[in-house]
């Protein structure tokens, strides 16, 4: 048999070769051609976009806006009802800047890091703008369902003789955009290409009832005439579309939840293929145009000669990792990601211990713990050990009604032990803290099941199952909804913005929120939903437990094994569930981990320390001798969340990740290129802000050391990885 000759991405990387001992390589002798053409990455669905941004009136990082416009309030559209391509770009690029980082100046916008903050900490860069090139592609499997957004910043600061690419992949359900303003920002200041990509799961709207659907420049269009071009569109039979919208009118279908694509098993594969587009498009502009045909060009620019970082946050930062554990061409050299969702799969053989105690669950798949937080999270949010009291903005007196008749309700279905409230919200948050969450995050329930839990349930549980928007799993849906949650109409001059202002998961103002269809009485917005079991609104725990159910197989209450519909739908669920887990295994790249110890959405438990542990266990010694954790206290996941001072009361808990996002990439910069030692895995132990109008400085975020002392040294001994209190 042949053996098939060596493409270019698996010459091993920074490989001295001669560029004619390089070329006979990649050919082999069987082209024709003496030179390495480039050629566009396959899967690219239509063409490449190219724009030039000069810096000053528009640029690759802050839309033109700087870092004064990304401080300041929202642009206006000229045409709120028609708002163009460009404004569109701009909104989204502040919207996504402001969702991932505190952007008060307070909270250290401006002053600790920014736009206008460089490498090294210095406020140096002015006003932030980065003239380039944006290119912007789609990739898909040929059936026009994934659509896969993938996009290119090349600053004019990249030097084509020391080449190099960072990705950032959206965090959450973002669109393309989404890691703008952390992996995005660090990359474009280093003078790297950044790849982007919305992995398939970016901020999709589909109105079943007029049919509108977002481009991929964020305009909208009709379904019906949108082919290709639409982010997404429900693959649902019209008949069935028709008959949803009778029995459910003025719903919409979101792209993340109602893909039917499972789009988080190819996460891996998204951030790759933004790497292969960054070298094509790199080649294309810095390339020398070949002997036979100037229109075309020689590959100079190529992973053996370029350093490339895999980076991002939250879903960004897992997909990160899963791009490393899946890059069989070397496409990547280190990896630095902050927060991950690293689902680490099957890891009984680890112990994890804080001080000298055991944690009692660790590594559960993202959807077991969320669809747990969904049930316990309200009640436990009313004990007083998580005293966090939101601003009535965000809680109203009917959602604390709900919550207690939530912890009622849970009692009488024999899921909670006492006969007081407060016995049972106790009770409810010792749950949580024996299900994997830490005592650092008890004061964070409260915000995290109203801005978070439910909808991350809904889209999770729908995402793997690959169910469709007319399955009404479990009865939710999403629709607008009035102040007094009634489904509401769309409303088009909103829905015009959408790509700029929405997630892609509810809620989305005056766009998405979840609704129980379920309700007594009729639909209504989840939390205000009335059970048809408890007759109460308890922010719809019949839904809830539905939920949980499909994904343990089994009835929660009762321990009984679900039966025919829901047994059916389970299994799908979980079979969804098991595609994404990850190994944990890194391909020998040197790798630094970044999370925070209060982190109540992604755990700890369950993801960075969960993963960094199974990777110490199951790599080889010398691949795993080169991962690194970095554990932060008083740190979370929403950064952006400290910027509301006393309305949510994270101000004085929390200090943003944000900087040790930027310090690991620093570190993972001066390994790839220097050769310098990677910090050692560590707690790096901060003092959050005394009040509200303290500024925060750099004594309350400490770097990572170089030499922690030994007490604040993570280390793994056997099969224990032991983290210092």
């Amino acid at each position: 048999m042949h053996k098939p000759t060596p493409s270019i991405l698996s010459i091993p990387k920074r490989t001295p070769i001669a560029a004619a001992a390089l070329t006979a390589l990649v050919l082999g002798g069987c082209a024709s051609s003496s030179e390495d053409v480039n050629t566009l990455p396959a899967g690219l669905s239509g063409a490449v976009v190219e724009k030039v941004y000069d810096g000053t009136t528009d640029d690759l990082l802050t839309a033109g806006l700087g870092k004064t416009g990304l401080m300041g309030a929202a642009p206006a559209y000229a045409t709120p009802a028609t708002p163009t391509a460009s404004e569109l770009r701009r909104n989204a690029i502040y919207n996504n800047y402001r969702a991932l980082v505190d952007y008060t100046a307070a909270g250290g916008m401006g002053v600790l890091y920014g736009p206008n903050i460089d490498l090294n900490g210095g406020d140096t860069l002015g006003e932030g703008k980065i003239a380039g090139r944006e290119y912007i592609a789609t990739v898909d499997d040929g059936t026009g369902k994934q659509n896969v957004t993938l996009m290119v910043q090349v600053p004019d600061s990249f030097d084509a003789k020391k080449p190099c690419i960072v990705t950032a992949t959206s965090s959450g359900s973002r669109g393309v955009y989404g890691a703008i303003g952390t992996a995005g920002e660090w990359g474009l200041k280093r003078g790297c290409a950044v790849a982007y990509t919305d992995k398939g799961s970016g901020n999709g709207l589909h109105d079943l009832t007029s049919g509108a659907v977002m481009a991929r420049d964020g305009t909208m269009l009709n379904a019906a005439t949108a082919g290709t071009q639409a982010i997404f569109q429900s693959a649902a039979a019209a008949s069935d579309v028709a008959a949803f919208n009778t029995a459910t009118p003025n719903r919409v279908a979101y792209k993340h939840a109602h893909s039917q694509q499972n789009p988080e098993k190819d996460w891996g594969k998204n951030t790759l293929d933004a790497v292969r587009l960054a070298f094509y498009v790199l080649n294309e502009r810095y390339g020398t145009a070949t002997a036979a045909d100037a229109s075309k060009k020689v590959r100079t620019i190529v992973p053996g000669n370029t350093v490339v970082i895999a980076s991002s946050v939250s879903n960004g930062g897992g997909a990160a990792l899963a791009a490393a554990e899946q890059d069989t061409e070397g496409l990547i050299d280190g990896v630095a990601v902050s927060e991950p969702n690293a689902q680490p799969g099957a890891n009984t053989g680890l112990t994890i211990q804080q001080g000298a105690a055991n944690v009692a669950t660790h590594s559960k798949p993202l959807i077991d713990y969320f669809t747990y937080a969904n049930v316990y999270q309200p009640c436990a949010a009313l004990s007083t050990q998580a005293s966090q009291a939101l601003a009535a903005a965000f809680w109203p007196a009917a959602f604390t009604t709900a919550a207690q008749n939530r912890c009622a309700a849970l009692a009488a279905r024999g899921l909670l032990t006492g006969a007081t409230l407060a016995e049972q919200a106790d009770a409810a948050l010792a749950k949580l803290n024996a299900y994997g969450w830490q005592a650092e995050t008890n004061f964070f329930h409260q915000s995290h099941f109203r801005f978070a839990t439910n909808s991350i349930v809904v889209t999770y549980v729908n995402t793997y199952g690959r169910f469709s928007v007319t399955d009404s799993v479990c009865g939710f849906s999403m629709a607008n909804t009035t102040a007094i949650g009634d489904v509401a109409a769309q409303v088009p001059a909103t829905q015009a913005g959408v790509f700029a202002s929405g997630n892609g998961v509810p809620p989305i103002t005056g766009i998405a929120n979840l609704v129980y269809d379920r309700s007594v009485g009729g639909a209504k917005l989840d939390f205000l939903a009335v059970s048809p079991t408890s007759n109460t609104a308890d922010f719809a725990l019949d839904g809830a437990l539905c939920m949980r159910s499909l994904v343990t197989g089994k009835d929660e209450a009762t321990g009984a094994a679900l039966t025919g519909t829901l047994k059916a739908q389970s299994d799908r669920v979980i079979a969804g569930v098991n595609e994404v887990q990850l190994t944990a295994k890194l391909r020998s790249k040197p790798t630094i981990i970044v999370a925070g110890r209060s982190d109540t959405l992604l755990p700890v438990n369950h993801t960075a320390r969960a993963y960094f542990g199974k990777n110490q266990l199951t790599d080889s010694a010398a691949d795993a001798a080169k991962v690194r954790y970095i554990e932060v206290t008083n740190a979370q996941h929403f950064d952006t969340f400290i910027a509301f001072g006393a309305l949510l009361g994270y101000d004085t808990r929390a200090v943003p990740l944000h900087p040790y996002l930027n310090q690991a990439l620093n570190a993972m910069w001066s390994h790839l290129s220097t050769g310098a030692a990677l910090p050692v895995s560590q707690v790096v132990r901060t003092t959050p802000r005394a009040t509200s109008a303290t500024a925060l400085t750099a004594a309350n975020v400490p770097a990572i050391a170089t030499a922690p002392v030994a007490g604040d040294q993570i280390v793994m001994t056997g099969l224990t990885l032991k983290v210092p209190d």
